[in-house]
Parts: C-alpha cells; structure tokens; sequence
C-alpha cells in the first residue's frame, strides 16, 4: 500500500500463502500502477504547499493543499476493489471507501478558508516522504521487510515452532516454511512493506514531526511510539504467522460465515479471521493508546487531531482541556502533565496492505 492517511490508520497485513504464483491486482503504467501514481502525486503536492506556506504563501498553500487532499481520496478509492475483493477485509474496505469523502471535505475546508488544516497537510506530506522512499527504494524494502520476517520467526521459536524462512512469491526470504503436510491448513504466510509497520511508523512520524515542539521532547515521544509499535507490530505478524498453518479458528461457524459471506475458501478462515477481524481491530485500539502515550509527551500533537475530529464530526473539540493537557505556543518544553511550571503563559496554538494472497 503506497500511503496512510491522516484520518485514518489502516492497520498493517501479513500475506496468506497456498500455492501457485500470486495474482497482481491492479493494472499498471509501465512499472507504475495507478494506486502509486496517485500517491506520488498527493504528496508532491503535500510537501508542495508545505513549502509554499514556509515562504508565507498562505492561500497559494491552501489551494494546492486542497487539490491534494482531493487527488488523495481518490488514491483511497482506488484501493477498494483490492481490499474487498483480494484481501477481504471489512475494516479495510470501509475505510477506504471512507476516506474519499472525507478527504474532499478537507480539500473544501482549506479552500474556504479553515487554515489551521495547513498543520494536518504538513503531516501528511512527511508521512508521505518517510513512506514512499521505503516502499520504492529496493534496498531499503528489501532490508526491512527480511528482517521483520527473522524477527517474526524469532517470535515464532521463543513459542516453541521453528519452520524456517525461503523464498516468498514477493522475491524475498520472508516466507515461514512450514510443511503443508503437517499443519492444518496447509497454508503459511510471508511477510511483505506492510507486515513491518513501517505505515504506523510514518503516522506518528509525520505528526511528530509536523508540530512545533522542543527536539527532546519530540525525539522522546518518536522513541517511544516506534518502540510500542515496533513490538506489537512482531506480537501480531507471530500471532497471524502460527494461526494461519495451525488452523487456531478452522471452526465450524467461523469457516461458514468465512465460505458463504465472504467467498474465501474454507482454509483461509484462520488466516481471515486472525488477520482481517482480530488484528486489524486491535491494531485501531493499539494506535489509539499509542495516540494517547504521545500526546502526554507531546501535547502539541492535539492540534492536528482537534482539526480530525472537527472533520469527521463537524465539530469543534477542545482536547488540551479534556486531557488536562497545556499547548504551549512558543514551543516551550513544559506540560501540565509534567507538573512543572511553564516560563510563560500558556495558549492554544492557532490552528501494505497491497496483499496478494497466492493460489
């Protein structure tokens, strides 16, 4: 998947294997496929505005950032047939549909005026440049997406399980090697960008690094939310990797609803319901405690949110209030959290998963 968005985290995949080659889902551009395409072109013209609002070219900002916001929905969109039809993923696929909408109301906000909207664009625009280089630069793809897979098999020892990695269909050493005739299902699973977290990683980094703060304080909450994600993101990849073989929810029920509600065969039902349904929901709850371990560290970070929120409810939230959280607008390195007493007065500031599941 070549992007996150900033409304919404799409929680991560790990790719279920059977055997035979893998299917490409989306028609491309040469090398390029439209979905790449897209992306590459909403944040270009992200980081486009990010600059034009730097040199104080406001409302020059504000219209190109809300073209992009436009140009990203439908880059959303696009992505729906793939998480319905090939990933079958109800969250996924409610979400993208989703974000189209979403995404146009933002661009109409920021025409019309709402420029605190700039903060939530800049966010984007480096999520999108800490992202992309990852998901195109082969060197870099190829490093993490090998080492998440050593360090899920890792896990998978630690549990008493050792099948080895080979080659996946993706080209890489990722796929765990469990023998088809000894487990349940006869499937496996390997890891793809997606299964590294490196998607969550460029939410809370490009949050991070869009608000004004003091270094420490925003190098102190980056430590920490790639940290927790680092090992929940190995807690989750373990957990899909032994469920899918050893069939942990092959239950009768489950394999019905798997087979007649979502046409999947009966040997996915593990794999679709540790993926699709239990990780997926826990990864939303895992991000919003992630969420909550940063703002108490990096208040500043609220902004951005208030403006989500006021998005997808049309209303105005004061969260430094709710929280008991200070916003300090010079960017001052104390909080009401930390129980020390701010220099000055106090203020609000102006406001992968491209699966393709083999056969």
């Amino acid at each position: 998947m070549p992007a996150l968005p900033a409304t919404t985290a799409i929680p991560d995949a790990v790719v279920d294997v059977a055997a035979g080659p893998a299917t490409p889902l989306f028609a491309s551009i040469g090398s390029i496929t439209l979905s790449d395409a897209l992306a590459w072109l909403a944040i270009g013209a992200f980081v486009t505005a990010m600059v034009l609002e730097w040199l104080d070219a406001v409302d020059p900002a504000r219209y190109l950032a809300a073209g992009a916001w436009v140009v990203f929905g439908v880059f959303w969109v696009t992505l729906t047939p793939h998480y319905y039809l090939e990933v079958k993923s109800p969250i996924e696929t409610l979400l993208t549909i989703a974000a189209l909408p979403l995404c146009v109301y933002t661009g109409y906000l920021l025409f019309q005026g709402r420029e605190s909207l700039l903060l939530l664009s800049k966010a984007v625009a480096i999520m999108g440049l800490i992202y992309l280089p990852v998901e195109t630069i082969p060197v870099v793809r190829t490093w993490l997406i090998e080492t998440t897979a050593s360090q899920t098999h890792f896990g998978m020892e630690l549990l008493g399980h050792s099948p080895g990695l080979t080659e996946g269909s993706n080209g890489y050493v990722s796929k765990f090697d469990f023998d088809p005739n000894e487990t349940v299902t006869g499937r496996t699973t390997y890891i793809i960008t997606a299964c590294t977290g490196i998607g969550s990683m460029a939410i809370f980094g490009g949050l991070i690094a869009a608000v004004k703060a003091p270094l420490e304080r925003k190098a102190t909450a980056f430590a920490l939310a790639i940290g927790v994600i680092w090992f929940l993101n190995l807690v989750r990849n373990v957990f899909i990797g032994l469920a899918s073989p050893w069939g942990w929810f092959q239950q009768d029920a489950l394999v019905y609803v798997v087979t007649e509600f979502m046409g999947a065969p009966a040997d996915r039902t593990s794999y679709i319901v540790a993926h699709n349904f239990i990780a997926q929901s826990l990864s939303i709850v895992a991000l919003l405690g992630i969420t909550y371990l940063v703002v108490r560290i990096l208040p500043e970070v609220l902004e951005p949110l208030e403006d989500v929120l006021y998005i997808l409810t049309g209303t105005e939230y004061d969260l430094a209030d709710a929280l008991g959280q200070e916003l300090r607008a010079d960017g001052g390195a104390t909080t009401a959290a930390s129980g020390t007493e701010p220099a000055s007065e106090t203020a609000m500031t102006d406001a992968e998963s491209d699966t393709e599941p083999e056969r």
